[in-house]
């Protein structure tokens, strides 16, 4: 009977302690769109991909704006001096908890997919699959214009790899010489004498700052 009475409470203590890994509360700080430390534990959020902080997009006037910047701004905007239930599901390859984060019973996961600054990342969940088509109908944020997939992002592709050729309203040239990858406005002197070989590599670009993302500087 002792023995019973002793064991019981064993798994009792089991029990509470599996529990208590379960759910990590606190406040957070903000590394990007879908990425969150609590406690120094790097927790990337579940079922969700956002732009990487490095990440351009294009919006519906044709402009490139930072999008991982933005996304990561966003989150911040919903977490930031607030006390965050973070639920874990898993630990990812990196070490990483993955998990549905919440505030005030708020899914923000969810929410960054249902303002368009994140995707439902399928690969690993369809759990905000139906916020990201929501989203697309709209036309929310970065479904306002054109973006490349975060996950084909980190291996490489880039936005201005679409335009080899040149459109219409995409004036400025990316060059590359010997002196690097320069790009070159219409009013640099040397605009009119620069010409496209995009078997290069050179490219056209349709902003300044698309052309910086991409890894060109200034003409001097």
């Amino acid at each position: 009977m002792i023995t019973r009475i002793i064991f019981s409470f064993f798994l009792i203590f089991i029990n509470h302690e599996a529990s208590a890994t379960e759910v990590l509360v606190g406040r957070v700080s903000v590394v990007d769109g879908d990425t969150l430390e609590m406690h120094s534990n790097r927790i990337r959020l579940h079922g969700i991909d956002a732009p990487e902080s490095g990440q351009s997009c294009i919006d519906e006037k044709n402009n490139t704006y930072r999008c991982g910047q933005l996304s990561a701004n966003r989150m911040a905007s919903y977490v930031s001096g607030k006390t965050v239930h973070c639920e874990i599901k898993d630990k990812d390859r990196y070490g990483r908890l993955v998990a549905a984060c919440s505030v005030d019973d708020v899914d923000v996961n969810e929410l960054i997919v249902s303002e368009g600054l994140a995707l439902a990342y399928r690969q690993y969940s369809k759990d905000y699959v139906s916020a990201e088509e929501n989203a697309k109908k709209l036309g929310l944020g970065m479904w306002q214009g054109k973006f490349v997939e975060p996950w084909k992002w980190r291996r490489g592709e880039r936005l201005g790899e679409a335009r080899a050729q040149n459109p219409n309203d995409c004036v400025i040239k990316g060059n590359i010489s010997g002196s690097g990858k320069i790009y070159h406005t219409p009013s640099s002197p040397w605009y009119a004498r620069t010409k496209i070989n995009t078997a290069k590599g050179e490219r056209w670009f349709c902003s300044k700052e698309e052309a910086e993302a991409a890894g060109w500087r200034a003409a001097r």
